[in-house]
């Protein structure tokens, strides 16, 4: 069995059970509380204990957390405040990951694994647009047409809208207008740099999920400060990998550690005017993740910016300070108070806004799988750097990642778009050969021209004047041909 992971101490020392640590959590405060130390200690503790943890750096100062710590007077009076027997400054292993390629390994999806579904919400489209959005996937799956990147999507949008008419009766109505719609939206993504994001070689989940020589687990840090200003781009991409876990992670039942932590840094962005059905998948992912291993961790400001339905499934719970200067920040502090298990010893509400910087009320589940009561406690410290890396220190890290070279360069193989340029460029050169023809008709053989109707004789004397060939052979011919036929000649 794993050692408990500490988060902090108050009355009494507050630990996530390992075993437990699969049935999610929230990290939830005001800006500037101390999430991002909390988020950064939890995520430390995983990897001390062998599990690999996937998070968005949507600061740019988690990538500290492949360095060892040290060096700052309120982390060293903290460690000696709480009695922290054993703490060591030390690193954890790190790989950076980057959708745009600078700051991390690409990590990219295709298009069909990214689905319709979370397509049209990226691309924000209506019913209708999502309707003729579903019928290029489905005609390009009919057709073993591969969609892999953006310039496969748009090749089967026009290919759609081409033949609109004829695959009315089989798939249902295509809209001119939607298909423009959606034309326009692609393009826009793409001015947003998504067109990075959609490629190939795929992300491999299995490439998250690793763990060094000493048994400590990989910390996955995506760097999202340039993501984040594109948010439906960043949850859709956070929402994809977590169905991607889901569909492919084999049932685990109840393990001694997860397989995976995923911590899901603003939330809020994942939830806000989300459709119902994408709100009834991140429930379903998350009610059923656990059973795969995986233990998800919203990171946000507010708890009501997580739906009702997933924050009844989050068991372990940290809640740094609420201010409560508005009507809907008191109705927050209420919410989050309501939420935890009461202790008598504390007035909940009125402690969550007195909280200071690196305090925080928290509770957990226990061996049986019951909350505990919450505590108030001061946040254990990590062991790693806190702050931001340098540019020659991301770049040392990277050159010794297990990952080196697999997803650095893209590669474009034959899918949707050669296929369907392909079968154009032949259409046109077929009409280029036959003007006269209309496009798609096939070619018609040339007729032969009309001849005199000839006499066997005649025949004979037109086959031997074009075997002879001769001037000679010519005159014998004629002068035969006349005394058959009474010529004088």
């Amino acid at each position: 069995m794993s050692d408990p992971i500490l988060i902090g101490k108050g009355q009494v020392p507050v630990e996530i059970l390992p075993a437990m640590a699969n049935r999610h959590g929230l990290v939830a405060g005001a800006t500037g509380t101390g999430k991002t130390v909390t988020l950064q200690r939890l995520a430390e503790s995983f990897s001390r204990i062998g599990v690999p943890v996937f998070l968005a750096d949507v600061k740019g100062d988690l990538a500290g957390i492949g360095q060892a710590g040290g060096g700052s007077k309120k982390v060293a009076e903290r460690v000696e405040s709480l009695g922290l027997e054993g703490f060591a400054y030390a690193p954890c292993p790190v790989t950076f990951w980057d959708i745009l390629g600078e700051q991390g390994h690409p990590v990219r999806a295709t298009i069909s694994e990214m689905g319709p579904l979370l397509l049209a919400r990226l691309l924000n489209l209506n019913e209708t647009q999502e309707g003729v959005l579903n019928i290029a996937f489905r005609l390009a799956d009919d057709n073993g047409w591969l969609l892999l990147d953006l310039k496969d999507l748009r090749a089967m949008l026009a290919h759609v809208g081409e033949n609109a008419d004829s695959l009315t009766t089989t798939y249902g109505n295509v809209s001119a207008a939607s298909i423009g719609a959606i034309q326009r939206r692609l393009l826009s993504l793409e001015e947003q740099g998504a067109e990075r994001l959609f490629g190939e070689p795929a992300l491999r989940i299995e490439d998250l999920m690793q763990t060094d020589e000493k048994g400590q687990g990989y910390v996955n840090i995506l760097a999202a400060d340039k993501l984040i200003h594109t948010p439906a781009l960043y949850s859709t991409f956070l929402l994809w990998l977590l169905s991607e876990l889901f569909e492919k992670l084999p049932e685990a039942g109840d393990l001694d550690k997860p397989k995976l932590v995923f911590f899901f840094d603003e939330a809020h962005l994942l939830f806000g005017e989300a459709p119902k059905v994408l709100l009834d998948k991140v429930e379903q992912v998350v009610r059923l993740i656990r059973s795969k291993g995986v233990g998800v961790y919203f990171v946000t400001q507010n708890p009501m910016d997580v739906p009702d339905s997933v924050l009844g499934q989050l068991g372990n719970r940290v809640q740094h300070a609420l201010r409560a200067f508005t009507p809907r920040d008191q109705k927050a502090v209420r919410t989050a108070a309501e939420t935890f298990r009461p202790n008598p010893k504390l007035d909940t509400g009125r402690v969550i806004t007195e909280l200071g910087v690196g305090e925080a009320l928290a509770s957990v589940l226990d061996a049986g799988g019951t909350p505990t009561v919450v505590e108030r406690i001061f946040v254990a410290p990590p062991g790693s750097k806190l702050g931001p890396i340098d540019p020659a220190e991301r770049a040392a890290l990277m050159a010794q990642s297990l990952v080196k070279g697999i997803y650095d360069e893209a590669v474009d193989r034959v899918s949707a778009y050669e296929v369907l340029k392909q079968r154009a460029d032949f259409a046109t050169a077929t009409a280029a050969a036959n003007p006269g023809q209309a496009p798609g008709a096939k070619a018609q053989p040339k007729a032969a021209p009309a001849s005199r109707a000839q006499s066997p004789v005649q025949a004979f004397a037109s086959s031997a004047m074009r075997s002879l060939g001769t001037q000679l052979g010519r005159a014998l011919v004629r002068g035969i041909m006349g005394s058959l036929t009474g010529s004088k000649r």
